[in-house]
């Protein structure tokens, strides 16, 4: 008997082990669904753009290409120097030469013309210094401060667009909340109806009618939540994020307040803070240098410094010592120095002279373009805070209209619940208060995001303008 009951335990105990496999290989993957979300302020949120956004890793890597090349620009006054070494055959073997000695001395001796195979080698040093260079060093330290500019305003362009993308998702799940929230008003209306209609109070009519606004609230939501799904995902792009990543966003708390704006003084700020302003300035910082390069490169004279070994080993080189100091001999090393003027230069209508007049255009170009964007911001910078303005007007007024919303549709449900409303009543009222909520809800963040629109425009910090308003 208890041998049989150790068989059943062990029975039980494998078949435990198989269900748990069986759980383990069978059971579905977690999904994005399955994992909470990611919670986030509008801060957090730019941080993790900045770390993880491919196009800002691109600014980045140009910026520090752009640094090593400045940092190094010393290297172009480093002399070229080459090294080679030949192994050689003559053609034909050299021919000895004959000493006419008298018969005292032995008579004529045969010396050797020496081995058929030789080997040579090569040493050269050479510099070319012209004014030129000092200038180039300067270009690129110039080219490196504009790839900085370039850096921080993608940065800036990137925390604009997430700083937006991040209230326009709040909208968006406002939106999706009050139509929840109108799905369960349009809930308790059916409830009342068909209250209504069994107490005889009301036709079947007014309860068809309710069940009929409730259902067709239910694709309005859907919708309204597969856009929330999509701006999700972009912001999951922006963050770096894979696109199914869910986020929880802390909602905006404090209260919208307008800014005191001085536009005049947001023009002084905008003509030196904007990003594109000064990317334009340093371009034509860079022109200006290049100009003054190509003419120096020109019309200043350029030194050469050369120096060249050629050591020849005499010996046989299959069969002498190839470090026997005595059998190298110097053939026609030297160390040369010149000094060269190219006279192209002096031609008006050469490419060289071409080339000049093609920069100074390049110049009154970017000058003009220059000019151009410092008026198109002022018009930039004063259309934003009128928008503004406008903004701050219509959501105070908009305030006003969803407290009065409020109210009216507070008394026609009471009156809809004492029969004295039918069912239509309430839900125009029910819509128009929706609706006035909408529409404050925009408003306040169409206020914020000119803020930020406008912070951008001038070239702040984001948030300077808006402090109390985040």
């Amino acid at each position: 008997m208890r041998y049989e009951k150790i068989i059943n335990y062990k029975k039980l105990v494998v078949l435990s082990l198989v269900l748990m496999l069986g759980i383990t290989l069978y059971a579905p993957p977690l999904t994005a669904q399955d994992t909470p979300p990611t919670r986030l302020s509008p801060d957090e949120a730019v941080e993790m753009a900045i770390r993880n956004n491919l196009a800002l890793e691109t600014a980045r890597v140009t910026a520090e290409t752009r640094r090593r090349a400045s940092d190094l620009s010393w290297n172009q006054f480093i002399p070229s120097v080459d090294v080679g070494g030949a192994l050689l055959r003559l053609n034909n073997a050299p021919e000895g030469m004959t000493l006419p000695l008298p018969e005292l001395l032995g008579g004529p001796i045969t010396m050797d013309g020496g081995p058929q195979w030789r080997l040579a080698g090569s040493i050269t040093a050479s510099l070319n210094l012209n004014a030129a260079m000092f200038e180039d060093t300067k270009r690129l330290r110039l080219e490196y401060e504009r790839g900085l500019i370039s850096f921080e305003k993608a940065r800036a362009q990137l925390e604009r667009d997430v700083r937006k993308a991040y209230h326009t998702m709040l909208l968006i799940q406002e939106n999706v909340a009050l139509l929840q929230g109108s799905l369960e008003n349009a809930e308790r209306q059916v409830q009342i109806a068909q209250a209504n209609f069994n107490a005889g109070l009301a036709p079947e009519l007014t309860l068809l009618q309710a069940q009929v606004a409730r259902e067709n609230l239910r694709p309005i939501i859907e919708q309204a939540e597969g856009g929330l799904t999509l701006a999700m995902m972009q912001f999951a792009f922006f963050l770096g994020q894979p696109y199914d990543t869910l986020f929880e966003l802390i909602p905006v708390t404090e209260d919208i307040t307008s800014v005191s704006l001085d536009i005049s003084e947001l023009i002084r700020m905008a003509a030196s803070g904007k990003l594109d302003i000064q990317e334009l300035r340093q371009d034509i910082l860079v022109l200006n240098n290049m100009k003054k390069t190509t003419s120096l490169r020109l019309y200043s004279p350029t030194l050469s410094l050369s120096w060249n070994l050629d050591p020849t080993f005499s010996g046989d080189p299959w069969k002498d010592s190839w470090f026997d100091g005595d059998l190298w001999s110097q053939q026609s090393g030297n160390f040369r120095i010149a000094l060269g003027f190219r006279l192209n230069s002096l031609f008006p209508f050469g490419s060289e002279r071409q080339g000049m007049q093609t920069l100074d255009d390049q110049i009154r170009t970017a000058t003009i373009g220059l000019a151009q964007m410092i008026r198109g911001t002022e018009i930039e910078i004063y259309n934003i805070v009128l928008a503004l303005e406008r903004t701050h007007i219509t959501a105070e007024a908009q305030a006003q209209t969803v407290s009065l919303a409020e109210r009216a549709y507070q008394l026609t449900e009471q009156a809809y619940r004492a029969g004295l409303q039918d069912l239509f009543q309430v839900q125009s009222a029910e819509q128009s208060l929706r609706q006035a909520r909408v529409q404050m809800l925009e408003q306040q963040f169409n206020y914020l995001n000119g803020l930020i629109d406008l912070e951008y425009s001038i070239g702040v910090p984001f948030g300077t303008l808006s402090k109390g308003s985040r």
